[in-house]
């Protein structure tokens, strides 16, 4: 196989990006100290169409060469604000209707692998400082914890890295919400359902596990064993 050139991926112009459908989500970044991983934070949000970063507290803000060695750009095509308090910053999203989730290690936090989400409503994730992790009174104000189950030696992931894997989470829950929803005919195909996904296309993808297996007898193209798995 050969490896594509960059001028072969087609991505987005960043005023095409500006006014592209997003993912309903918000990255709220909690005091990360490091400008690497801000950069590295505005960099995946441009790659997954995060609605908006918003950046609380010591955490540094564009235009800034340090930011931008990780982000490459990315932070000027991301939406971002800045507050003061963090506290602040979720009060806003509460009021504007977001489910504010604290990404965090806490009693009676819900495991990211076992997450369901009502792709109804718009959400926030809040991710904490490097050390300390999300400040105890912004749990506290928060609608929701999550938790990535970890099965080694160390007690915590990077902050950049948490915020990619969750943020992936939320693009496939919101991703394949056509799926669950498009009337399937016993004549859908592979192409029917790709085309019903609102970004780009994949190369394997997920159907509803609830939608009856009957639905999709005598298909116009035989669908991958992968399809009806999670």
């Amino acid at each position: 196989m050969r490896k594509l050139k960059v001028t072969e991926l087609n991505r987005l112009t960043p005023e095409a990006f500006k006014n592209s459908e997003k993912i309903p989500l918000i990255v709220v970044l909690d005091h990360v100290r490091s400008l690497n991983n801000v950069g590295s934070v505005f960099r995946t949000s441009d790659a997954f169409r995060v609605e908006s970063i918003y950046l609380c507290g010591i955490t540094a803000c564009p235009p800034h060469a340090e930011i931008h060695k990780t982000a490459l750009g990315a932070e000027d095509s991301v939406d971002w604000k800045y507050f003061k308090d963090t506290l602040e910053a979720v009060d806003n999203l509460k009021q504007q209707g977001y489910t504010v989730c604290a990404i965090e290690q806490a009693e009676g936090s819900t495991m990211l692998d076992k997450l369901v989400l009502d792709k109804t409503k718009k959400y926030a994730i809040v991710m904490g400082n490097e050390v300390k992790g999300v400040q105890q009174s912004v749990v506290d104000n928060c609608d929701l914890c999550i938790e990535i189950p970890q099965y080694g030696t160390k007690h915590s992931l990077n902050v950049s890295v948490t915020t990619g894997i969750v943020i992936w989470e939320f693009l496939i829950s919101w991703a394949y919400k056509p799926v669950y929803n498009a009337p399937l005919s016993t004549r859908t195909t592979i192409r029917s359902v790709k085309a019903s996904l609102p970004i780009g296309s994949y190369s394997v993808f997920r159907l509803a596990p609830n939608i009856p297996a009957k639905r999709f007898q005598k298909p116009a193209r035989k669908l991958p064993k992968k399809a009806f798995t999670r």
